[in-house]
């Protein structure tokens, strides 16, 4: 905490009244510290996504953004169930070891997804998003939730947040290391805010926080106490 306090001090500082690049790389640098004090051995895709903002592509240890996404509504859930991102990635590691011939394909069939995903992306940032475009959303989604069960990083709490949100006819996958953690639901433009609202608090009812935000948006900013919402404020006192 004291390091923090002194990287926001330094900013506040130094930085005037916006942050450049150095600054930013500073934040992304500090940021994968912490990961790796959490998770060991982290991709990097966490704090470089949380610090520069947008869509990444993370393939081969090599990460890369990916120009001109569209924004996306989503709701992005927290389970409560505290996980290990090191064990999830042993575990997975331990089925590919065992089983081989079943768990490759699955990978490479994530991959597919990732590759379709990111295709029908640039295909709504290049055109005016269609009602289409987010059925291949949606289904991708569920593909995607139902690979990651078979590898083994599902976890009962998420498999009820898909069955809560689908009910309402939205679709939700883990995020994350998987095991518990936390899981998005995508929200189409057309999802009426009744059904957001009551779907928010079938969550809550779960014993879920659940907030409405986007993919694709903006970095790391600089916000006086006075422009954060009181919700906002009140996650950020539990930390």
């Amino acid at each position: 905490m004291a390091i923090l306090a002194f990287l926001y001090i330094y900013l506040s500082v130094f930085a005037g009244s916006g942050w450049g690049e150095v600054e930013m790389e500073l934040i992304d640098r500090w940021a994968f510290q912490g990961e790796r004090i959490i998770h060991g051995n982290p991709s990097g895709v966490d704090n470089a996504v949380g610090t520069w903002g947008g869509i990444l592509r993370y393939h081969s240890g090599k990460i890369t953004p990916i120009s001109r996404v569209p924004m996306l509504r989503i709701l992005l859930t927290n389970t409560k169930v505290p996980r290990s991102t090191k064990v999830l990635v042993a575990g997975v590691k331990d089925k590919m070891n065992k089983f081989p011939s079943i768990i490759k394909p699955v990978l490479e069939s994530v991959n597919a997804v990732s590759c379709t995903c990111e295709q029908t992306l640039s295909e709504m940032a290049s055109d005016t998003p269609t009602p289409e475009h987010y059925n291949v959303l949606e289904e991708l989604i569920d593909i995607n939730q139902h690979h990651l069960n078979v590898m083994g990083v599902g976890h009962p709490a998420l498999d009820t947040l898909c069955r809560v949100t689908l009910a309402r006819g939205l679709h939700s996958k883990l995020t994350g290391a998987g095991g518990g953690g936390c899981g998005i639901t995508l929200l189409r433009p057309e999802t009426e805010c009744l059904v957001v609202q009551d779907t928010i608090q079938d969550l809550r009812d779960c014993g879920y926080d659940c907030w409405e935000t986007s993919i694709g948006a903006a970095g790391v900013q600089q916000h006086s106490p006075l422009a954060v919402k009181e919700e906002v404020l009140e996650v950020l006192a539990r930390y």
